[in-house]
């Protein structure tokens, strides 16, 4: 995405930001300001040399992130709806609806994950700060955590009941991610990954 930036001058640096932010139609906190040159007085107090500065506006994630995700989407094809996108703390969700959502989706989701991949290497492709990418579509993943949240606190009740660990089925990273979070604010409950991908698993047991 082409980031707007311009140049002005003005007798001081507050007047050269003020045209730079009229122009953009920006408030200050949307954009990254650069002083270029100070202004300098002649004789009299007069200006000899204008304040210039460069003002661009700050990248918005979640712009990008809709952007590069339409531009997949149109090359697959698919009849789809952007329904919702959410930035908050370094993450950006988008949620999508429409017709080929099945196929969006795939087996299990591997398709949603193979797209969210690809999405998130584009976006961060050139990034200092990586964004993290989650796409969901007609809110499965949403539906899918809450499940995944309630089977762990299920499954940990277990262990404690039992006093023996539970092995999870293989899961995706972004899956146990889910798991370890829900049980980490348990201080009977401690929780590891095992195996090797795409075979990983959560291991549930009671703290030692």
């Amino acid at each position: 995405m082409e980031v707007q930036t311009v140049e002005k001058k003005g007798k001081s640096v507050d007047e050269a930001i003020k045209a730079a932010l009229d122009e953009l139609s920006c408030e200050i906190d949307d954009v990254v300001i650069e002083v270029i040159e100070e202004p300098s007085k002649g004789l009299l107090g007069l200006v000899k040399k204008p304040a210039i500065v460069k003002v661009s506006v700050r990248e918005k994630p979640e712009e990008d992130v809709r952007q590069t995700l339409e531009d997949l989407l149109n090359k697959m094809k698919l009849d789809y709806r952007i329904t919702n996108v959410e930035w908050e703390e370094g993450r950006v969700r988008i949620n999508i609806t429409g017709k080929d959502m099945g196929l969006l989706i795939g087996r299990k989701g591997e398709t949603l994950n193979a797209v969210q991949f690809v999405l998130g290497l584009i976006v961060n492709r050139n990034r200092e700060e990586r964004v993290r990418v989650v796409l969901d579509v007609e809110d499965y993943r949403k539906k899918r955590e809450e499940s995944l949240e309630a089977l762990a606190l299920r499954l940990s009740d277990r262990v404690k009941k039992t006093r023996k660990s539970v092995v999870m089925r293989p899961m995706s990273s972004q899956e146990r991610r889910i798991v370890h979070t829900a049980l980490q604010g348990d201080p009977q409950i401690s929780t590891y990954s095992m195996g090797d991908e795409p075979n990983r698993k959560v291991v549930i047991s009671l703290k030692k």
